[in-house]
């Protein structure tokens, strides 16, 4: 845990008991805090009162008194599409609004830093699609270098969750919209920008605002080194901000999958399979990423060059990054190879929750039969036409798969309503050479409780039909 520093003696809201919400109550504690608490879940409040937190209706106005700040977990929304009711009551009292990511960058370095010999840092990594690969990736790259390192953020532990840093260590953050939007300190020492497409736009009030969110993990925090893809206009505009004149690529690599970036900068390529790395107009290192299992697609070879160029900043050496990237072992439900049976693949990526992640998973494979449908965003599966060709059959589920129908028209495709009933139909109709794949370009809540719950039951249905021959 990492206590807060700067409430010792007050008394501290916190908004949410959950993943962020509850570590958060600890580490203001720890750091000498009062803290009251609220949560919108009965459930959640009986928890956190029999662990002897005390609990008030935040939304009351005489909740406020003597309170100096207010904490919102991420999922709690504070501006759009309308603030919650607590935040709207902190905001007229005149109470600051803050989150778990604010106060561990606020708390993260401490005096006893001054006797390491070298200092801990900072990665912090956003971006609409592959946050989580390219947080674990480089974690991993690290780790098996043996670099003392910790991973959390909006992937495993929450930030307030994980241990005071060591000498030398590097903390591994990924970032979602929510986390980054309200943090009132973010001093990352690498920031990476990896994408942009359309989602979570009500959250946002639109995608101007989602991509302010994002990026104000640059422009607020002004860190060292920015990492940034620039395939896509966004990227490009925060690549020239975080410049400090013209020519000068020492702040910023670029990363691209699309185009070797041109220029006398720092860049990071992957075009065709090849990760290369170039400086000055001249290439310093290439890495073959076709072999790598766990890093497949072009979507995987953006993830792979950034937390390469990431890695790079660290002082770490080409081949030892090529060699730690061939030994990832991938995270479970983002393009994770479940079995080859019968010449079919069976890939799980229920993270694939919107159309340009599911997009990604599709250009990943020839021959598909393909598995989607859920609760349905913005937008739907139009944007995905250009990759029906690699569709054998889709199998639709939940409640999109009427939408998702019309959309494929006369791609072949069946509703089959259930994941169970989607994947024996797939794996029955699969021929050699095939990739069943799990790719819903929704999110899971009409039938699951995560993305993960859906991923596993993938799993398990197909280990169950590959036991059963």
């Amino acid at each position: 845990m990492i206590p807060v520093r700067g409430y010792d003696g007050h008394k501290v809201a916190v908004l949410g008991l959950g993943r962020s919400g509850m570590p958060a109550v600890a580490a203001l504690r720890a750091g000498g805090a009062e803290v009251v608490a609220w949560d919108d879940g009965e459930a959640a409040r009986a928890r956190a009162a029999a662990e002897g937190i005390a609990i008030t209706d935040l939304a009351r106005a005489d909740a406020w008194a003597g309170v100096k700040a207010l904490v919102v977990s991420p999922g709690i929304p504070h501006l759009y599409p309308a603030p919650h009711p607590a935040v709207a009551a902190a905001w007229a009292a005149g109470v600051a609004v803050d989150n778990d990511v604010g106060l561990f960058f606020r708390s993260f370095a401490t005096p006893a830093w001054e006797e390491f010999a070298r200092i801990p840092q900072v990665v912090a990594i956003t971006g609409s699609n592959g946050k989580s690969t390219t947080t674990a990736l480089l974690a991993h790259v690290l780790a098996a270098s043996g670099r003392p390192v910790q991973m959390g953020g909006n992937i495993g532990r929450g930030v307030l969750d994980l241990e005071p840093a060591e000498d030398g260590m590097v903390v591994v953050l990924e970032l979602s919209s929510y986390q980054t939007e309200l943090a009132r300190a973010l001093q990352p020492d690498i920031a990476v920008f990896l994408n942009l497409s359309r989602d979570h736009l009500d959250r946002h009030g639109g995608l101007g605002g989602y991509f302010a969110a994002k990026r104000r993990l640059f422009t607020q925090g002004g860190p060292s080194r920015s990492i940034i893809g620039v395939d896509e206009d966004e990227g490009r505009f925060l690549a020239n901000v975080m410049r400090e004149e013209a020519g000068s690529g020492d702040p910023v690599i670029e990363v691209s999958v699309t185009h070797k970036p041109v220029g006398s900068g720092w860049s990071v390529s992957g075009r065709k399979g090849f990760l290369a790395e170039w400086r000055n107009g001249r290439q310093q290192a290439s890495i073959d990423l076709r072999g790598m299992a766990s890093l497949p697609g072009a979507h995987n070879h953006q993830n792979a060059c950034a937390a390469y160029a990431a890695a790079r900043t660290l002082g770490m050496a080409p081949r030892v990054i090529a060699e730690r990237l061939a030994s990832y072992p991938g995270l479970p439900h983002r393009a994770r190879m479940v079995a080859t049976h019968g010449g079919v693949r069976f890939v799980n990526d229920s993270k694939a929750t919107n159309a340009d992640s599911a997009g990604r998973a599709l250009a990943s494979f020839e021959r598909i039969r393909w598995i989607a449908g859920g609760r349905p965003k913005g937008g739907g599966i139009e944007s995905l036409r250009p990759l029906f060709g690699r569709v054998a059959k889709a199998y639709l589920i939940g409640e999109a798969a009427g939408e998702f129908a019309a959309t494929l028209g006369d791609v072949p495709h069946v509703v089959s309503g259930t994941l169970a009933a989607a994947v024996k139909a797939a794996a029955a109709e699969a021929q050699e050479g095939e990739t069943v794949l799990l790719a819903p370009a929704c999110s899971s809540f009409d039938q699951f409780t995560s993305f993960e719950e859906r991923g596993d039951a993938f799993e398990a249905a197909v280990r169950a039909l590959v036991a059963g021959g």
